[in-house]
């Protein structure tokens, strides 16, 4: 049996291959961006890879891969997904 867990954090601080799904925002400026490029509170994010010296990251969303900066990506507030055997 798999059970979900849920911890409330940042986007910037997923590990490589680690998911999380959207919750809100914490700037609004930046947040109406953020929606244009699809992400939106309820859509499940993985991220993908971290640039060499940290900055920026990718992440897959809906299908295809965005670029964030780090300083973007910790205005996200996400609930990281752990899969718990």
């Amino acid at each position: 049996m798999v059970v979900m867990q849920f911890t409330d954090e940042h986007l910037d601080t997923l590990a490589p291959g680690e998911r999380a799904v959207i919750k809100s925002f914490t700037d609004k400026a930046l947040s109406l961006k953020l929606l244009e490029m699809g992400c939106t509170p309820g859509e499940e994010v993985m991220l993908e890879k971290v640039a060499p010296f940290g900055d920026p990251i990718a992440i897959n969303i809906s299908g295809y891969v965005l670029s964030l900066r780090r300083a973007e990506a910790a205005t996200v507030c996400i609930r990281r997904i752990n899969n718990v055997a």
